[in-house]
């Protein structure tokens, strides 16, 4: 197994004020924490080394008033991959201890699993692997349909193939409610890792006709030949988009102190 003695290993946790679905999200509170620090406890409970990057001021100082560590980044980032580029940099410079590999948590998930980090994690005892993240197997009957939940397929060695917002494979001569039952689909479970070296590149490219097309960042990853090892998760992952969704969270709560 992976310990952070062997690797250096960072969680960087991108978070900015504005959303157009939930202003101000990271400091909205659940139960007695703000979103943000639910998220930071839950990494920091299996890594050592946890940053909250953010382009605001009221994130920073709000981490800062709990004593966790946050950085500034640049307000201009497209995508939470950049904003992590840009931190994994800055927190070398700043602690002056190098970081092979970023692991990138969603602001949004305060529930956020220990184990599904140290699965990430476990992905680069393989020296060959330079980005991870984590899939989830599809229930039989769990609706597949929905464009908001990705879905992947993955080859033999567990490498993602393709992502996609529709229903991959496409199960012939058979009626499409019945699909997950011919087959075993797999969910994409938003969190990932990065070699360092390869968070750098990526940042580096440009917007490809895959990505553009269903809107989801990884393709552009994968049309530019970098593998993307997955590992299988059994826990959903519970992402907070509107208010609304804040609000099942809050009824939930109990299940996670």
């Amino acid at each position: 197994m992976i310990t952070d003695q062997i690797v250096h290993f960072a969680g960087i946790i991108p978070a900015r004020f504005a959303s157009s679905r939930f202003p101000g999200k990271p400091l909205a509170m659940i139960g007695n924490r703000t979103m943000i620090r639910r998220v930071y406890e839950q990494a920091s409970k299996r890594l050592g080394l946890v940053y909250v990057a953010t382009d605001d001021k009221r994130i920073f100082d709000s981490v800062i008033s709990f004593g966790g560590k946050a950085i500034m980044t640049s307000p201009d980032h497209q995508s939470g991959t950049d904003r992590c580029a840009e931190a994994a940099a800055s927190i070398s410079k700043e602690t002056g201890k190098p970081i092979d590999i970023v692991i990138n948590i969603q602001g949004d998930e305060p529930f956020v699993r220990p184990e599904q980090i140290e699965l990430l994690m476990n992905c680069f005892n393989d020296q060959n692997v330079e980005i991870a993240t984590l899939i989830r197997k599809v229930e039989k009957d769990e609706d597949i349909f929905n464009p908001n939940q990705p879905k992947v397929i993955v080859n033999r060695e567990g490498d993602a193939i393709y992502f996609s917002r529709t229903p991959i494979p496409y199960i012939r001569d058979v009626e499409m409610n019945n699909w997950t039952s011919k087959h075993v689909y797999f969910k994409h479970i938003g969190l990932y890792a990065y070699r360092t070296t390869v968070l750098h590149r990526l940042t580096c490219l440009e917007q490809s006709p895959l990505e553009k097309a269903e809107s989801l960042e990884q393709n552009r990853w994968i049309e530019n030949g970098f593998r993307i090892r997955t590992a299988v998760t059994p826990w959903e992952s519970i992402g907070i988009d509107t208010p609304a969704d804040l609000e099942k969270a809050k009824l939930i709560l109990d299940q996670f102190i």
